[in-house]
């Protein structure tokens, strides 16, 4: 569904997403535990349990960007098993006050460089904020704080 916004091309060429560093380290996608023994045995690596989800295991070494162990030079692996934050990525859910709202992270330059009206009919189509905040209800995990300088697309009613 992103394609529509972001190509494949462009998003592997980047993949900045895909990179973290240890003071960005909440910020590891979460995997579900319906996906967990698949991508454990796909990628051979073992999951740390994180709250009521999953994450990848990364090693930190201060400020250096350690890479997400699905990602190749191609983007992500990982197929059909890609974590939920990373399917909607660059878009977030974010908690503002007693909000939800659906974000786009200003880190992904080839979709936050679009124009607002692009990006919030993007969302609107297809019933893709709807997608998003019910992903949101059942996993309330992916829920970030919102990020001041991340422009807000939608508000759930």
């Amino acid at each position: 569904m992103i394609e529509e916004i972001l190509s494949k091309k462009d998003c592997a060429d980047c993949r900045v997403c895909c990179g973290f560093v240890e003071s960005d380290k909440w910020e590891i996608p979460l995997i579900f535990a319906e996906n967990k023994e698949k991508i454990e045995k796909k990628l051979g690596v073992s999951l740390e349990k994180r709250g009521e989800e999953y994450v990848f295991p990364m090693k930190f070494d201060g400020e250096k960007i350690v890479f997400c162990p699905a990602a190749s030079e191609n983007g992500c692996t990982l197929g059909e098993l890609k974590p939920l934050d990373c399917a909607f990525w660059p878009f977030r859910v974010n908690s503002l006050g007693n909000f939800r709202v659906i974000t786009v992270s200003p880190v992904c330059e080839s979709v936050s460089s679009l124009p607002l009206k692009t990006l919030c009919g993007f969302i609107r189509k297809n019933g893709f904020a709807e997608k998003l905040f019910a992903a949101a209800k059942q996993h309330p995990d992916i829920i970030k704080p919102y990020l001041s300088g991340y422009p807000i697309l939608a508000v759930e009613e």
